[in-house]
């Protein structure tokens, strides 16, 4: 992932762990867990929380873990992505909020049917948890398969959105 170099970030304290909020000029162009999988370095970027995008998504955060909120209204840059991962990310926020599918119905969706394994792999790499859904796309079979996030983190989001697993 190549990031502009306007990024800033904030923490935030979900109730499933601290996080790390990125944006841009562009928008939200991250949200990251601590220590979760694919995480970039961040260390360079400047901390501003009064960025006026970190404010709004750490009060859209507060809101959808409070349970007032089922979907999230902040432009997103997404841009860090080859043109494929940004594809199956705008394929990702299209799954509703409470609704789950599978890597194979994703990668029919985005018109690449065989690409199963590349769609999982864009799913993982996914920058911006929780706003964008990655934690919505199950195994063909239903079962909790991997979240760069941890698959508890995985189960406690359905079930804050009241997911059938």
């Amino acid at each position: 992932m190549k990031f502009d170099n306007s990024i800033v970030q904030a923490r935030y304290r979900s109730p499933l762990g601290d996080m790390v909020v990125a944006a841009t000029a562009r928008g939200l162009a991250g949200l990251w867990f601590e220590g979760q999988k694919h995480m970039p370095d961040n260390s360079p970027w400047p901390e501003e929380p009064q960025h006026p995008v970190l404010k709004q998504a750490i009060a859209q955060l507060d809101e959808y873990f409070n349970g007032t909120r089922t979907g999230f209204d902040l432009p997103l840059d997404l841009q860090g992505g080859t043109p494929f991962q940004q594809s199956v990310w705008q394929a990702l926020l299209q799954i509703p909020c409470g609704g789950t599918t599978s890597y194979g119905q994703l990668s029919q969706r985005i018109g690449k049917p065989a690409a199963v394994r590349a769609v999982g792999a864009a799913v993982g790499r996914n920058p911006v948890s929780v706003i964008v859904p990655c934690h919505r796309v199950l195994g063909g079979d239903g079962s909790l398969t991997g979240y760069a996030g941890g698959v508890e983190r995985k189960s406690a989001l359905l079930q804050l959105e009241g997911a059938r697993v």
